[in-house]
């Protein structure tokens, strides 16, 4: 699945039917808010995002999906104006895979989207996380614990990708607040414990794994 960003509807709807037609299932949306709603409830293969969007712009866009643990692998070709180098330097620099100048042909855009997945995939394709009997594949979007595979909502999901990524780290209630849920988010951190109550309860044994730090957050056992 592609996701394309763009504010203007003729380019998105000619962007989208040549990726179809191409064989490629391609999505749009034509801002930040309608690109973040469906990244919660899905995680592209790859994300075509214009610089200049109303509200939140492409580069502020890039940054969160770089520092966001779901999405940070998920290859981003930035579309600039023409002649805009500064942007595409700023894009390329914070993790944008390539780039597009506008105006743009859809022959060439399908050849830059198959490039960059060809390259990006085989790195994408990585071994399962694993600590002791708890087991996460990043590719399948799968979690296993004591050989029995676990449903897990998309948030417990992001909760426990974050801890079996950096086993030992002790991360904070706001600090999991802020990567899981956003910086819009109204909530309190007790939504967190909430979470990690439910995530453990559905790891059976292995939601041991998961420790509380009085006074700090929680943290996953470096080796069990």
């Amino acid at each position: 699945m592609i996701f394309c960003v763009e504010d203007d509807g003729s380019i998105r709807d000619l962007m989208i039917y040549a990726l179809n037609s191409a064989g490629l299932e391609a999505v749009g949306f034509s801002d930040g808010a309608e690109f973040w709603a469906a990244l919660h409830e899905t995680t592209p293969d790859m994300v075509i995002l214009d610089i200049m969007l109303p509200g939140e712009d492409g580069i502020s866009i890039l940054k969160k999906i770089r520092s966001h643990p779901v999405s940070a692998s998920v290859p981003v070709i930035m579309a600039t104006a023409k002649g805009t180098e500064y942007d595409k330097v700023i894009g390329l620099d914070l993790g944008a895979d390539d780039y597009l100048s506008k105006p743009f042909g859809m022959m060439e855009m399908i050849s830059r989207v198959k490039a960059v997945l060809r390259r990006t995939r085989p790195a994408m394709a990585k071994a399962p996380l694993r600590i002791g009997e708890l087991e996460l594949d990043t590719d399948e979007h799968t979690v296993r614990a004591c050989q029995s595979d676990i449903l897990l909502t998309k948030k417990e999901y992001e909760l426990l990708l974050t801890f079996m990524r950096r086993p030992g780290q002790v991360f904070t209630r706001e600090n999991l607040l802020l990567s899981i849920w956003g910086s819009d988010f109204a909530g309190e951190t007790r939504t967190v414990d909430v979470h990690i109550g439910t995530l453990r309860t559905k790891l059976g044994v292995c939601g041991e794994y998961i420790k509380t730090v009085r006074g700090v957050g929680y943290r996953m056992e470096k080796t069990i």
